[in-house]
């Protein structure tokens, strides 16, 4: 009896098997060798870093990821495989993935199948066995750039490789959310009791962010990134909410946000949402050498001078003065949060129009949950603005 001939995921995990060998090249021709972790081919991105010991299934199902190639700093990772339930959305947004030591074998009660197979049924095309350290301190030496990931018979020269990877797209001035959010409207009812009603943008939205929401009552009306502002109005909202997402802030269309701040409905934002919301205010924004990504990054809230450890995913930051308020067609704004790392701007307040935003991730998917209190002070807002 004859066997049938391999599937391409068959033929993908045999090839892992083998150990393909791998090269991971930068634009500036540093090369690193290993082999093929995932699907075999090539791949190209921008390479940045992650810092978190944990949580790598939401990190590689987070779409502000969309056209990075993620560098984990931790040693090991997939030891405990993959599950159906941490997800943050669909699939697979990361364009690449650069691990150390895989793990061999998963061990957890929830793991249904190993990342090596998860990334090789998502055609997600990686490498292993690197000095992820040397990476990581090239990174923060010469700052996040492009790069290229070539297994099996992707793989050629170093000089034709390279030259492959300095014509790939930057991440300035990439218009990348409408390519990662939702095309359709959809809604996340109120857990329990319905307080509130809230039209939230998707501009790359983890899922936990309007599950959180749900849970202070909140029923959430998940709109596509291109909506605009009779599309948020119609869902009659006692609030706004901008999400995370990837690209350059420089490329969004602010006309909603500014009218949705015109007409004093309470707004939040998070991530990309705050860039936008800096950016609609007035003030500008700039490309971080190597950007904040990880769940440990120390946070002021100026506030109450309370620290908090938060979860960050961001190549980009609002520039505005760290001391004193500024004006703006919208009233006096000031910043309420700082990172303690390197004095970047991670959150904004208007103090004449109801709307604030922080530049990290509060849904704590992977991360602290620290900042949890400010979905709840977006419900103060809005019960602020009610009354």
């Amino acid at each position: 009896m004859t066997a049938p001939a391999p599937t391409t995921t068959t033929r993908a995990r045999t090839q892992r098997r083998e150990r393909v060998p791998a090269v991971l090249v930068l634009e500036d021709g540093r090369t690193f060798r290993g082999q093929a972790y995932g699907a075999v081919g090539e791949t190209f991105g921008e390479a940045v870093f992650n810092t978190g010991m944990t949580g790598y299934q939401e990190t590689l199902t987070d779409p502000s990821y969309h056209r990075q190639v993620v560098v984990m700093t931790a040693p090991q990772i997939g030891n405990t495989g993959v599950n159906d339930e941490d997800p943050e959305s669909a699939r697979i947004w990361v364009a690449g993935y650069v691990v150390r030591d895989p793990a061999r074998v998963p061990s957890n009660w929830r793991s249904v199948r190993s990342l090596d197979q998860e990334l090789v049924d998502q055609g997600v095309v990686g490498i292993s066995g690197i000095d992820t350290r040397a990476l990581t301190r090239h990174l923060r030496e010469r700052g996040a750039m492009r790069v290229g990931i070539f297994s099996g018979a992707a793989l050629a020269d170093e000089a034709v490789l390279l030259e492959r990877v300095r014509q790939a797209p930057e991440m300035t001035g990439a218009d990348l959310s409408a390519e990662v959010a939702t095309t359709e409207p959809y809604v996340v009812p109120a857990v329990g009791e319905k307080r509130f009603t809230v039209a939230a943008i998707d501009l790359g939205i983890k899922a936990m962010t309007p599950q959180r929401m749900a849970e202070r009552g909140i029923e959430v009306h998940v709109l596509p990134a291109t909506a605009t502002l009779d599309d948020v109005y119609a869902v009659r909202p006692d609030g706004v909410f901008l999400s995370n997402g990837p690209g350059d802030p420089a490329t969004a269309d602010l006309t909603v946000i500014q009218g949705v701040l015109e007409r004093r409905t309470p707004l939040f934002g998070i991530c990309f949402g705050n860039q936008l919301l800096g950016r609609a205010v007035g003030f500008g924004t700039y490309k971080l050498k190597y950007g904040h990504r990880g769940i440990n990054q120390p946070v002021q809230d100026r506030a109450t001078g309370k620290v908090e450890v938060t979860a960050h995913n961001h190549g980009f930051a609002v520039d505005a003065p760290l001391e004193g308020t500024t004006d703006t067609p919208y009233g006096r704004v000031e910043v309420s949060h700082v990172c303690l790392n390197d004095d970047v701007v991670e959150g904004l307040r208007l103090l004449d129009t109801p709307a604030f935003s922080v530049q990290y991730h509060p849904e704590a998917a992977a991360g602290p949950h620290d900042a949890a209190y400010l979905f709840d002070r977006f419900v103060e807002l809005m019960e602020g603005q009610r009354a």
